[in-house]
């Protein structure tokens, strides 16, 4: 391959976004670009297609797609870098083998996906973002302490614990590199999340020869749409770093304010394995990260084999009840009584004058 291997650059977010909104704001119609979108009429999924593809299967339903020169790119956001593949197709397939040999309570046709399953390589888009940020708070810290206030039955001490509050002020300062968002609809977002960590260091500067022979999909959301997921998680570490910065056993937050001193991101493409099953007539994917072969899908529920394990553990239960019962009814009491019981009272001693 002779793709360069260059470094990718990150992106100052704002500058990038307002010169996007600009080019969008001023274009008459569709922009022919160096890649076209396509939206499965099945599904609803969008490919991308670069080069010389013009023919695929929807990575997502496997319905067969062409693609239709009509609906070219709109002005987008270039592609910084790639992440090409580690883990290949043939281990790949074991890894998805192994995961859904795993799966105890699919259908046993589920299992067979080799005959109705669509395996793909897919290069989907993420934004990944950096950041640089300054928190100001004020608060209360909480610490906890025992008082005695009574004494039990026994005599021994009963303990409340009560909280000393204490007004606190402080700044923290967070930095964040590489926060990965999927920048795609149409896929299971929360299974994607499972994949990560992404190891993005290993990201190259793109070049059309690393997605040659794979299925590629560019963004539905761009950078700034795409953020409001990392910033989520961004104020959540915020707040987490600020509540170890007042310690105790409690913290409040009356006022937290955040100031960005730096927000910048980059458009990187991440390899996944997909698997699509059409299983009666519902698609169930299983993903595999394409650099660790981290497993994460969804597959249907047997009811069948379900309800014959539930009638197991109840007959297991019943056995377990049953012999129980039956060695109660057989005990014998250590010292009967009843009717044919003589009770013999022991002597009285003599005492001899």
């Amino acid at each position: 391959m002779s793709a360069p291997d260059v470094p990718v650059q990150a992106r100052e977010l704002g500058p990038a976004i307002a010169a996007l909104r600009e080019m969008q704001a001023g274009q008459a119609g569709p922009q022919v670009t160096g890649e076209r979108e396509v939206k499965c009429q099945n599904c609803g999924g969008t490919t991308g297609f670069t080069g010389t593809l013009t023919a695929t299967k929807c990575p997502y339903c496997a319905t067969p797609i062409q693609r239709d020169d009509v609906h070219n790119a709109p002005a987008r956001l270039p592609v910084d870098g790639v992440v090409p593949f580690l883990v290949g197709e043939k281990q790949a397939r074991e890894l998805v083998e192994k995961w859904v040999s795993g799966r105890w309570f699919a259908p046993s046709n589920f299992k067979k996906f080799k005959r109705v399953g669509a395996f793909s390589s897919l290069y989907t888009a993420y934004f990944t973002y950096d950041a640089d940020t300054a928190s100001w708070y004020q608060g209360e810290r909480g610490d906890d302490y025992q008082v005695r206030v009574g004494t039990d039955e026994d005599g021994d001490p009963i303990y409340e614990t009560r909280t000393r509050w204490y007004p606190v002020a402080g700044e923290v300062g967070n930095e964040f590199a590489d926060l990965p968002v999927l920048a795609n609809d149409n896929l299971n977002r929360n299974r994607i999340r499972a994949l990560e960590p992404w190891p993005v260091e290993r990201a190259r500067a793109y070049s059309p020869e690393f997605v040659a022979g794979h299925l590629c999909r560019t963004y539905d959301k761009d950078a700034e749409e795409s953020f409001p997921e990392a910033q989520q998680r961004i104020e959540a570490a915020i707040e987490s770093s600020v509540r170890a910065d007042i310690g105790g056993d409690h913290q409040r937050i009356h006022q937290l304010n955040t100031s960005w001193n730096w927000l910048a991101y980059k458009h990187l493409l991440l390899p996944i394995w997909l698997l699509t099953v059409m299983y009666m007539n519902q698609p169930y994917q299983v993903y595999i990260n394409g650099l660790t072969g981290e497993v994460s899908g969804d597959r249907p529920w047997s009811k069948v084999k379900i309800i014959a394990a539930i009638l197991a553990v109840l007959a297991i239960i019943a056995t377990i009840i049953g012999i129980y019962a039956a060695t109660r009814g057989h005990h014998t009491p250590a010292h009967p009584t009843g009717p044919g019981h003589t009770t013999v009272a022991p002597p009285h001693p003599t005492t001899h004058r």
